[in-house]
């Protein structure tokens, strides 16, 4: 189904008034303070990073996330071979020796957002495309011969009158004869819009709040249902009343300055796993990428400092699932994945029908990891981890 451009989007009506925002997150992020939370991180010692490495390594005792800051300061640097063993040890200790793949399969890059860092803008000139579930099925065929995927990863653009609840259904019913492992990554629901998808196929949902900073997300997303700040961090709070079975958490790299961003999803994981604590969780550090609408990122954060990143996590949290995408290039990511990261995407395509169907159409990023699924399993292979291509059934529950 393409759309032209041109074509106005509907614009969108606000939930019922008294769960326009819900309550979640929300009611507490504004407790902790943007520049307060810098300060952890800027003023932070050797004797802190000291401390808290001792505390960690002391029977693998669960960090605050006000220690988690400390790790990712300029303190921690000299340190950085340390917090590379203990994230070894941790998630080897949790997770084995195993990496866990999957593949998107994005099904409509149609969007009423206008963010102002994303291939997807609405007031970009490109036709768009909405794939039918004839055309969503040829995808999973195609996908299935790239390799044995089981874990697949739904993705579409913010555009519920095409891409709502009634479509998604139909695509979760479309994938699942070929998929055991159904993950979404699109709009943020109601409770009870989780709650039903989970009855069809759904097993995780992935939402990226992109930012925590109130005031810059505003500047980002100025237009569109994403300009609702309150009601896409409270989504979280939805999928975990709805009862998801997994929940994805992310920030983008290089809109903010990332050290106060992923001190703040470090608290909302914690608010989320003492709250919902039924559900598994993941966070992704993807590192902003230029898109066809034309946009550099504002902040630049180097391997180095990625890699700090990855194991100060895998230190603060020990179970939650890190993962790293096609973003990363493919050197990066076969070294990484021996020091923390626990799944990896392969083969990726970021435009609808990719795979098989619309070769050409609009891709949301540039992908910097090209190798195809079987090449990057040999190299996991090659590097001592076992590729996991299936590591979830309903069964399990």
């Amino acid at each position: 189904m393409n759309i032209p451009e041109e074509k106005k989007a509907k614009k969108w009506s606000d939930p019922d008034k008294e769960s326009v925002f819900g309550h979640g997150f929300a009611d507490i992020i504004d407790n902790y303070e943007w520049d307060e939370t810098l300060r952890l991180v800027h003023e932070a010692t050797d004797a802190d990073v000291r401390r808290v490495l001792a505390k960690a390594r002391r029977n693998g005792k669960r960090l605050e996330p006000e220690e988690f800051a400390v790790l990712i300061s300029e303190a921690a640097d000299p340190y950085l071979e340390e917090m590379a063993e203990l994230s070894r040890h941790f998630t080897r200790e949790r997770f084995g020796n195993t990496i866990s793949l999957y593949i998107p399969m994005y099904v409509s890059n149609a969007c009423t957002n206008k963010c102002v860092y994303c291939g997807f803008n609405h007031d970009n000139p490109f036709t768009r495309t909405t794939l039918n579930m004839s055309q969503i099925e040829d995808e999973c065929k195609a996908i299935k011969k790239l390799g044995p995927f089981e874990n697949l990863l739904i993705v579409s653009g913010e555009y519920p009158s095409l891409c709502g609840v009634d479509y998604m259904e139909r695509v979760l019913h479309t994938c699942r004869p070929y998929f055991h492992n159904l993950t979404i990554e699109i709009q943020p629901l109601r409770s009870h819009e989780y709650e039903r998808l989970t009855h069809s196929g759904l097993n995780g949902v992935v939402c990226f709040q992109e930012t925590y900073h109130r005031e810059a997300y505003k500047k980002y997303h100025p237009q569109g249902m994403k300009s609702h700040y309150d009601w896409r961090l409270n989504g979280y709070d939805r999928m975990g009343e709805a009862g998801v079975h997994k929940i994805g958490l992310g920030v983008l790299l290089g809109l903010e300055d990332w050290r106060a961003d992923t001190v703040m999803m470090a608290r909302h994981l914690r608010y989320l796993q003492k709250k919902y604590w039924r559900s598994r969780y993941s966070v992704n550090f993807p590192r902003m990428r230029p898109s066809e609408s034309g946009y550099q990122p504002k902040v630049v954060i180097d391997d180095r400092q990625l890699a700090k990143l990855t194991f100060a996590f895998r230190i603060f949290d020990h179970d939650v699932d890190i993962s790293f995408s096609t973003r990363e290039a493919p050197f990066y990511r076969d070294n990484i994945m021996q020091l923390g990261v626990t799944s990896m995407s392969a083969g990726s395509r970021t435009d609808p029908g990719g795979y098989v169907s619309e070769p050409d159409s609009l891709e949301q990023f540039e992908v910097s990891d090209e190798r195809p699924p079987m090449q990057v399993a040999e190299s996991i292979r090659e590097h001592g981890f076992e590729p996991v291509w299936k590591d979830w059934d309903s069964i399990f529950d």
